[in-house]
């Protein structure tokens, strides 16, 4: 059958490429032509395309499922498989991909440009065709693209299909950043390390990342809390470059005699935990042969990687109910529905909590022992007892639902109520790091 997805990010180009692998024709409209002819893509209306992400293990395993080859191609074109340390006897496992959005999605095109049974169209969907309550194609730029089933994959600020659907849940999660990307010099070795992707440094009031990407590259990013006004000065070059001087772990890798910076500072606004299924107000499928996937169902904050990872699960799974299901769209639509509902909706109530709690300590509040814990605090007591990574191990590298925390929940709540406190990094606190920012918007307009 012919299918339309619009959308062609990461999301849509893979499920593309997948369903055109199990012999449907499929058409993917995106605004945006694709790079030019140097390589170089602004990507329009894709904020988040130059900032730092991080491609977990769920990613690899779809493109080596799916596509190899296209594995194959992200590891010629220069990105690095992230790996956990090597054990006695045994190399580093593979946990996931070191590589720049710009690179991953430049090889997926080209993927998709080269597979039979796909076409990529530029142009800006309107509206969805429907007749009689069913999905018949798209139209895009004023004329009518007929399709059996048309797949939404144009991510969370879709405007093209909300009316279809019930409210969203969730929203702004009160978390804003700004990043700069960086390569390093010729000989330069990366700097310190505390995660297979980078480094991760979180201060009571703030958090410093470092994200290895592909080709020697790598981006720094400075989360804060969206109402610290303050702090949103970062966006101004001479700013975030004296936080970079301040910031122990991210002066490290920006030195200038280890790396230098390749863009400007890149501000990112802010960030949102959002959900929204496939069924309507009423509960039921509003349109028959319209079918939502990626970050149209499910987004989370950025900062541990969650975006991609569970994007392409849920374009795996819905290509294979495709190939249950066939033409009955309403009983792949439900189903869906309902492996989302478990599967994907539990990482976006979790950063919900998380974040929220995360926001409450960075504005003064101690750890609240009558509520429960987040996960990064579980996480976090893990340096106190090693063991309790049997339960927390899976649920880092996703491999365990957000629930499975439940059986070593208590035992961290007895080592938070013993006293104990995740250690203070070297660093500016974030009224020192305050500090420092009026000093330096003083310094500039002096």
């Amino acid at each position: 059958m012919h299918i339309a997805i619009v959308g062609a990010g990461p999301t849509g180009l893979f499920t593309a490429i997948a369903l055109a692998r199990h012999g449907h024709e499929v058409t993917a409209i995106d605004r945006d032509p694709g790079p030019d002819g140097d390589g170089s893509w602004n990507r329009r209306g894709v904020m988040q395309f130059h900032h730092p992400h991080g491609f977990r293990l769920q990613v690899v395993d779809a493109l080596v499922a799916e596509m190899p080859e296209v594995w194959d191609g992200l590891i010629t074109a220069g990105a690095q498989p992230s790996t956990l340390p090597d054990q006695p006897g045994q190399p580093g496992r593979v946990v996931g991909l070191r590589c720049r959005r710009l690179v991953f999605e430049r090889v997926l095109r080209s993927a998709a440009e080269a597979q039979p049974g796909v076409t990529l169209r530029t142009g800006h969907v309107d509206d969805v065709c429907c007749e009689r309550e069913r999905a018949v194609g798209v139209r895009v730029d004023g004329h009518q693209v007929d399709a059996d089933l048309v797949v939404d994959a144009s991510g969370h600020a879709d405007q093209l299909t909300r009316t279809f659907r019930g409210p969203v849940e969730g929203g702004d999660c009160g978390i804003a950043y700004v990043s700069r990307q960086y390569q390093l010099l010729p000989g330069a070795e990366n700097g310190p390390m505390n995660a297979p992707f980078g480094m991760v440094t979180t201060y009571p009031g703030y958090h410093a990342i470092v994200f290895i990407h592909d080709n020697r590259t790598f981006s720094t990013l400075i989360a804060r809390a969206s109402t610290n006004r303050q702090l949103a000065a970062l966006r101004f070059q001479e700013v975030f470059e004296a936080a970079s001087r301040a910031i122990p772990s991210l002066a490290a890798w920006t030195e200038p005699d280890r790396s230098r910076p390749i863009t400007a500072v890149l501000p990112g606004g802010r960030l949102h935990n959002t959900y929204r299924g496939q069924l309507n107000n009423a509960g039921q499928v509003a349109a028959n042969g319209l079918i939502f996937v990626g970050d149209a169902v499910c987004t989370t904050n950025p900062s541990v990687g969650r975006g991609v990872a569970t994007s392409l699960m849920q374009a795996q799974r819905l290509v294979h109910l495709l190939d249950e299901h066939g033409r009955d769209f309403t009983s792949c639509s439900l189903e869906f529905d309902h492996w989302c509902a478990e599967n994907i909706k539990p990482w976006f109530a979790d950063h919900v909590y998380w974040d929220a709690e995360l926001i409450r300590r960075w504005s003064g509040h101690d750890v609240d022992l009558t509520r429960p814990l987040p996960a990064d605090l579980i996480m976090a007591a893990t340096e106190v007892d090693p063991a309790m990574l049997e339960v927390v191990g899976p649920y880092i590298a996703m491999l365990a639902l957000p629930a499975s925390l439940a059986a070593v929940e208590p035992r961290a709540r007895e080592i938070y109520a013993s006293g104990w406190r995740p250690p203070v990094p070297e660093g500016p606190t974030r009224d020192e790091l305050a500090e420092l920012v009026t000093a330096v918007i003083r310094s500039r307009s002096a």
